[in-house]
């Protein structure tokens, strides 16, 4: 059976980004770019998160989104937000290069963290950031949203549930148009693809199915693109035992955007999920996601389609924040923290050499010639 009546509303997947009891955990935020205005402070306002203040090397920024925002104080400087009592939590929204120094400096003043993704330019560095948060006895998450993106959390429930079964397979395709030298720094950038777009769905699969065994990967240009990095990519994903993945992502989409397409599909032994991933139609507006999915553990020829409600823009980045607040407000490791992060850099940083060398490479080889074995 399949069409609208699979809309069971009765099926609670419990999908939406969670916040901590308390509220009036101070954070401050680091950077004051477009996805700053566009997502981050638009989540915290949603979650009714307590943002103290806000700081970038472009004072006018910061102070534009201050007053668009609501937020308190603007800092002069780095040194006087890490001096500031009221702030327990810094979100930063700073590229991978800046983050290796500016993370050691939060971890010294003893602020828990929200990294950006990647992040850092080397696995040694980000293995460096895992290290001081360690040393300094505070918290370290990074901003890996998508895991909290409606479909993803979603199938993330029903796997958790047993209605998939065995896993064996994890799919995500992406074919739109995205032009990635809009972002100037990004032009000259020779590892882009893989480390600033399917980041997102390489960590996706990993909190969906778990760390692979090794990986092969390959990208490529696209005839007269103005960035020198790669823009279209194939990543296959060996898990233990029978489960595999890939990811094929192309930004090069020639035809118009009623042919796009941002689709996932999980499938086990006992049952299969496939959806859209919303944000990449009609992008940056987005629509939300959508999700469909069968099981033999809960009828032999059903479809469900229950709706979802959100978007990963701006919705997901509630639930990376929410995290690490929670993990703080509760004294465990956040879901999604630094330390796990490593083995999703890990992925990504194989994938280059993978790309350069054309052989699979397993992660371990990663972490073991950087020095640090996670």
């Amino acid at each position: 059976m399949t069409g609208t009546q699979g809309n069971a509303e009765w099926l609670d997947l419990d999908y939406k980004p969670k916040v901590p009891q308390d509220r009036s955990i101070g954070i401050a935020i680091v950077g004051a770019g477009e996805i700053v205005g566009a997502c981050h402070l638009p989540a915290y306002k949603m979650g009714q998160l307590n943002v103290v203040g806000i700081y970038d090397v472009d004072a006018a920024k910061a102070k534009s989104l201050a007053d668009q925002f609501g937020i308190g104080r603007v800092y002069g400087s780095l040194d006087e937000l890490l001096a500031d009592p009221q702030v327990r939590v810094v979100d930063l929204a700073v590229p991978a290069k800046a983050q290796p120094g500016i993370t050691a400096q939060v971890a010294e003043a003893g602020k828990h963290m929200l990294c950006q993704k990647p992040l850092a330019e080397t696995y040694a560095e980000a293995a460096g950031i895992a290290d001081a948060c360690v040393r300094a006895g505070v918290k370290g998450a990074v901003n890996q949203q998508m895991r909290w993106s409606p479909g993803i959390r979603a199938t993330h429930t029903i796997i958790s549930r047993g209605w998939l079964g065995e896993l064996l397979q994890a799919s995500i395709a992406v074919n739109v148009k995205q032009e990635f030298a809009n972002w100037g720094w990004l032009r000259t950038m020779p590892t882009l693809e893989f480390m600033y777009h399917s980041i997102h769905y390489i960590d996706a699969i990993r909190f969906l199915f778990g760390t692979p065994e090794y990986i092969y990967a390959d990208g490529a240009r696209f005839p007269g693109q103005q960035c020198v990095g790669e823009t279209r990519t194939l990543l296959h994903m060996k898990f233990p035992g029978e489960a595999r993945g890939m990811i094929h992502d192309n930004h090069n989409h020639i035809a118009g955007e009623d042919d796009w397409y941002a689709t996932y599909r999980f499938e086990g032994t006992e049952g299969i999920v496939k959806g859209t991933n919303g944000s990449l139609y009609n992008y940056p507006v987005g629509r939300e996601d959508t999700l469909s999915f069968y099981t033999k553990r809960l009828h032999p020829d059903y479809w469900f389609t229950p709706s979802l409600h959100g978007k990963w823009f701006p919705h997901a980045f509630l639930g990376t924040m929410g995290e690490l607040l929670r993990a703080i407000e509760e004294d465990r490791e956040p879901e999604n923290s630094v330390q796990d992060n490593l083995k999703t850099m890990q992925i990504v940083f194989g994938a280059y050499r993978s790309m350069a060398e054309n052989r699979p490479v397993r992660l371990e080889e990663i972490a073991r010639e950087e020095g640090a074995v996670c």
